[in-house]
């Protein structure tokens, strides 16, 4: 397999820009680059990325081109559309689809990607913005593993806990495991906080301590000092964790497998929306809970 040395990018919000700027700057690389909205491209450009009008343009001049967007659909246009990826990329190219989306989907991808000669792996990732700002993204991937060592040392500067988990599909199946977990583990997250502010307890010292031990946990850690300081930012958008509960109640139900915890947190989630917080981060649950216990 050839050497990767020219690299594109679609999707460059608040994780993929970061993502990004981490491959040019620590690879040496510059990257095409595309994003439905230019401005939010604009540190990409300023740091020597070209632009390019559409995914199948990025893809073109690219060796290995990298798509973190927002849903399955936007997914299969970016990849599978008319101008998209696929549409563009030459033999031996490959697709790192890094979107949390469908096993499915990832499957069909890697299965059209083979009649044009190009490589395709699945290759979620797991951290948020801080985590993508900090290259200590979580990265699971699935496709064939020649193909993955050809890319690991490209995925080496976005993260550094990254595995091959086998076949297309794996790595979002594997992201769905990590996003059942959040999903209840951010319940207790919001519960306990709000129980403590309850009590009149000063919360930034109640996780530094709790946070050390049996109740330690990632979503406690680094969520719980923001919701003690109201900041509910997108580090990951509601709208997005939806979707990806969405997927895995749904891949659940065709294993034939009942998930009560995931599907109550669900729910809680679909009434932030509801009430106008799709696009705040998932830690704003706080504010569900404290609308949800105001008398």
């Amino acid at each position: 397999m050839k050497e990767i040395r020219s690299v594109g990018w679609i999707g460059t919000g608040v994780m993929g820009r970061s993502m990004c700027l981490h491959v040019m700057n620590k690879g040496g690389l510059k990257a095409r680059v595309y994003n439905r909205t230019r401005e939010k491209a604009r540190d990409l450009l300023e740091a020597g990325a070209l632009w390019c009008d559409s995914p199948l343009e990025v893809a073109r001049g690219s060796d290995c081109i990298f798509t973190i967007v927002g849903y399955p659909a936007d997914v299969e246009e970016v990849v599978l559309g008319e101008r998209g990826v696929l549409a563009g990329a030459a033999p031996g190219a490959v697709i790192v689809e890094m979107t949390t989306s469908e096993p499915t989907l990832a499957q069909r991808i890697h299965a059209e990607a083979k009649k044009k000669g190009v490589e395709a792996l699945d290759a979620p990732v797991s951290g948020g913005d801080v985590g993508a700002r900090n290259a200590k993204l979580a990265i699971m991937v699935g496709g064939e593993r020649p193909v993955y060592e050809r890319v690991l040392p490209l995925l080496r500067h976005m993260g550094e806990n990254i595995a091959f988990f086998g076949p297309p599909g794996a790595g979002q199946h594997t992201k769905m495991v990590n996003q059942i977990h959040i999903a209840t583990t951010m319940i207790g997250v919001v519960e306990c906080l709000l129980y403590a502010h309850r009590a009149g307890l000063d919360l930034l010292e109640v996780i530094e301590v709790i946070g050390k031990g049996a109740a330690g946990s990632w979503s406690l850690n680094n969520y719980g000092p923001r919701i003690a300081k109201g900041n509910f930012d997108p580090g990951f958008f509601i709208k997005h964790f939806v979707k990806d509960m969405d997927i895995a109640l749904k891949e659940a139900r065709r294993m034939k497998l009942s998930l009560p915890g995931l599907a109550l947190a669900h729910q809680f989630y679909v009434a932030a929306m509801a009430v106008g917080q799709e696009n705040l981060g998932t830690h704003s649950l706080y504010k569900l809970f404290e609308r949800l216990n105001t008398p």
